[in-house]
C-alpha cells in the first residue's frame, strides 16, 4: 500500500498488480493476517488518484465470492479479468494438475459476466499437451465458442527439462500442433472480431499511453476493458479522454477524442 500510495502521489492513474496466481494473495500470511485478495483490492480502490486497477494472472480455483464482490464494488477496478483455460478438455486439464475441471470453469466464467456489466475476458491457450487427441482438441474450440474470449493468448506446448509433461507418452507430433493452433488462432481472432465490431457507436473512456506506433499523428491508449484504442484528435499521455468508437478489427478499436475526463 505505501508503493501505490507513492505511485500515486507521483501522478501513477493506472496499476496492474502481478503475480503468479495472483488472487491467492493473502492465503500464505494466515494465522497471522487473516485477509485475502479482494481486500487488497479495495485497500487500492480507496487510494486518491488511482483511476485504474487490473490484475494478472489469476487462478480459477481463486476467484472466490470476496474477490468478485471487491470487482463489482470498486469504482476503480476494470471491467477486464484474464482468466487461464489452457484446455477445454477435463482429461488434459487433469493432467496439467489444473484442479478445475471444463464444467466448473464455464460455471466461473457465466458467474463473472453475470456479476460484472460489461466484463472483457482474455486467456492463455495450450495446444498439444502429451496425449491430447483431436477430441480433446475440439472440446478447447467449443469452449472458446461458449466462452467468446474478448483476447487470447495462445502457445504450442513445447517440452521443458525436469518437468513429468516433458516424458508422458502421447506427444503429439509438432505438424499436428501447429496444424490445431492455425485453427484455434482463427476462432480466437474471429471472434475477437466480432467482439469488438459490438463496440462501434459507443464512447469508451481511453486511458492515453502517447502516439500511435505506426502513425506518430495519432495516439494510442486503453480503454477499461483493456482494448487498444487508435485516437484521432488532443490529448496527453497519461490523460483520460472519452473516444467515440468509429471502426474496429479483432485487437484495436478506432475513435476520436469526444471529450476530456477531468482528473
Amino acid at each position: 500500500m505505501a508503493e501505490v500510495t507513492q505511485l500515486a502521489a507521483a501522478g501513477v492513474r493506472e496499476i496492474t498488480l502481478l503475480g503468479q496466481n495472483v488472487n491467492s494473495w493473502g492465503r500464505d500470511l494466515a494465522p497471522d493476517i487473516r485477509t485475502e485478495f479482494g481486500e487488497l483490492l479495495r485497500a487500492c480502490d480507496a487510494i486518491d488518484g488511482i483511476e485504474r486497477i487490473r490484475f494478472t494472472s489469476p487462478h480459477p480455483k481463486d476467484f472466490r465470492e470476496p474477490v468478485v464482490a471487491a470487482m463489482v464494488d470498486c469504482n476503480a477496478v476494470c471491467e477486464h479479468i484474464h482468466l487461464p483455460l489452457q484446455s477445454g478438455s477435463t482429461r488434459i486439464l487433469k493432467a496439467m494438475r489444473r484442479t478445475y475441471s471444463r464444467e466448473r470453469y464455464l460455471r466461473l466464467a457465466e458467474r463473472l459476466r453475470d456479476a460484472i456489466p460489461d466484463l472483457a475476458l482474455g486467456t492463455d491457450i495450450i495446444v498439444g499437451f502429451p496425449s491430447e487427441t483431436e477430441a480433446d482438441f475440439e472440446e478447447t474450440l467449443a469452449v472458446v465458442e461458449e466462452v467468446r474470449y474478448d483476447s487470447a493468448f495462445t502457445f504450442i506446448y513445447s517440452p521443458r527439462r525436469g518437468t513429468d509433461a516433458a516424458t508422458m507418452a502421447g506427444q503429439v507430433p509438432e505438424a499436428v500442433k501447429h496444424e490445431r493452433l492455425e485453427r484455434l488462432v482463427e476462432v480466437v481472432q474471429r471472434i475477437a472480431a466480432e467482439r469488438n465490431a459490438e463496440r462501434i457507436g459507443r464512447v469508451e473512456q481511453v486511458l492515453v499511453e502517447g502516439q500511435s506506433r505506426t502513425d506518430e499523428t495519432l495516439l494510442r491508449g486503453r480503454t477499461r476493458r483493456k482494448t487498444t484504442v487508435v485516437v484521432t484528435g488532443s490529448a496527453q499521455a497519461g490523460g483520460l479522454v472519452d473516444v467515440a468508437i468509429e471502426g474496429s478489427t479483432s485487437s484495436t478499436l478506432r475513435g476520436s477524442v469526444a471529450t476530456a475526463v477531468p482528473a
